[in-house]
């Protein structure tokens, strides 16, 4: 059964490897495309030699202790890293030359970036404040949710029945889900639903604190002492009671520490979001942007590089408050 398993992960590993290896050979032209079958099959040779030999990858998963001298999986690693670079590499179509000759392309945005046009001040202002104000209340709007959810999220605390276990799993599901889906996404779904402005905004900011918040919240439970919790569990204390008062104060102080680097988060967040309808900002820069106005642009940018540093050294100040003793 454990030959099985190494020549699976060795596999798994050769399928990745002999995988990039055609598909750089066809995106180069250097061979045809090969049939899927012939790509699936071809590791399994090399896979099989490989659950024999003892220092390889899949048996480095399965006998770290055994394999502590061993090299071959050390190779292996490497080749795979090299291969994904190299992939990397010619999928984003990296241009060092072009990025080197070509800056005078970005000229007109360099010199307004230095040269901001201040006489635009007030409105963009405006729109700065909207950008902080739909962070914060879409920071403010997702701490309950994020903060009862978490609970459920907390895989110490839903062991004890077959319910937790589902909720559980459901929880961390839609989270995951959630938050694999950028805000920027949901900024397109709510300009829709809602219609373009900051509420829009707001609520794809909103969605997305929750599922990170859960994350975040969650993973803090995971790592509270186990000490309180069974103590109170001990004198026949109901599930509620015991999150009140044995694992509540345990993390009431990180979890404010996240939710304002969330905030943090949000205000930076909000920029991008407001590229899509979010409002705020973002939706500024977006239109002075269209029109070519580099000048504006350069405000902008420098209105949001300040409110940022500011926000990061407030959240800095207020995060090292709460751990320092």
């Amino acid at each position: 059964m454990r030959f099985l398993k190494a020549s699976s992960i060795e596999y798994l590993l050769w399928l990745y490897i002999l995988g990039c290896l055609a598909w750089l050979g066809f995106r180069l032209h250097l061979m045809p495309a090969l049939p899927a079958w012939m790509i699936l099959g071809s590791p399994l040779v090399t896979a099989f030699g490989l659950g024999f030999v003892g220092g390889s990858l899949g048996r480095k998963v399965l006998y770290p202790e055994k394999t502590r001298e061993a090299v071959l999986w050390k190779w292996e690693i490497g080749l795979a890293v090299l291969i994904s670079f190299v992939v990397g590499w010619v999928i984003v179509e990296v241009r060092p030359v072009a990025f080197l000759t070509q800056a005078g392309n970005a000229q007109n945005i360099v010199k307004g970036i230095f040269n901001p046009n201040l006489s635009e001040m007030v409105p963009m202002l405006a729109a700065l404040m909207e950008t902080i104000y739909l962070a914060l209340l879409a920071t403010i709007f997702a701490i309950p949710f994020a903060f009862a959810f978490s609970y459920f999220a907390a895989k110490n605390l839903m062991q004890g029945s077959i319910l937790g276990r589902i909720a559980y799993v459901v929880i961390r599901t839609i989270s995951t889900v959630f938050r694999s889906i950028e805000a920027i996404v949901w900024a397109i779904i709510f300009s829709v639903w809602v219609g373009i402005g900051p509420f829009a905004g707001m609520l794809a900011l909103w969605v997305h604190s929750v599922a990170a918040l859960i994350k975040l919240y969650s993973e803090q439970l995971e790592n509270i002492d186990p000490g309180p919790v069974e103590a109170i569990r001990a004198t026949g204390a109901s599930t509620l009671q015991v999150w009140r008062y044995a694992v509540t104060p345990q993390i009431l102080a990180p979890y404010l520490a996240f939710t304002i680097y969330r905030w943090d988060i949000n205000v930076r967040m909000a920029t991008i979001v407001g590229f899509v309808g979010g409002g705020g900002i973002g939706l500024a820069l977006n239109q002075q942007q269209q029109m070519l106005a580099w000048r504006n642009v350069g405000l902008i940018m420098w209105l949001i590089a300040i409110v940022v540093w500011v926000m990061d050294i407030f959240s800095g100040y207020i995060r090292e408050k709460l751990v320092s003793p």
